[in-house]
């Protein structure tokens, strides 16, 4: 169970310097837009691929960067698909991991101030590249608020765990 003190003291989640950053063939523009953006930001960044505008399966790079996070290689991580719903729901199968789909700004500080996600899930063809940039830097500055929200988070983790 997650508290506010272990949090603090144990937790390096708001301390982000490594993140992990996937995409399919629909994201990669966006993808790599993003993670030069990152880099500049003092960001070290993981590309996890694809590497190309070549049809790929969005499942496989969603896993490597929820996978990422999950084993601690990375403190967040990134992934861009063409809307951002499919990689999420992958994203969610891994232990651990807490993907939010998020399309603005309000939902972007909400998924961080409130749920303490860990990955990000963009639809990189649905946003400019400045829009994307801003997001994303919003989304890895934002420290979770903790406090109330403690009990919402571990009562998450515990439907993840089968116990409920």
């Amino acid at each position: 169970m997650y508290t506010e003190n272990n949090y603090k003291e144990n937790n390096k989640e708001d301390n982000v310097s490594r993140v992990a950053i996937g995409s399919d063939h629909g994201g990669f523009v966006s993808k790599e837009i993003l993670k030069k953006y990152l880099e500049v930001l003092g960001y070290k960044v993981l590309d996890l691929g694809t590497y190309s505008e070549d049809s790929v399966d969005y499942p496989d790079f969603a896993l490597k960067v929820a996978m990422s996070v999950s084993k601690g290689e990375s403190d967040r991580g990134i992934m861009i698909d063409g809307a951002g719903i499919g990689s999420s729901m992958v994203c969610n199968k891994v232990r651990g991991i807490r993907a939010a789909l998020c399309y603005n700004v309000k939902t972007i500080e909400n998924s961080r101030l409130h749920n303490n996600a860990n990955v990000l899930t963009l639809g990189g063809p649905l946003h400019s590249p400045e829009d994307l940039c801003e997001m994303s830097k919003i989304w890895l500055q934002t420290r979770f608020e903790g406090g109330r929200h403690w009990t919402r988070i571990n009562k998450m983790m515990a439907v993840e765990r089968g116990v409920r």
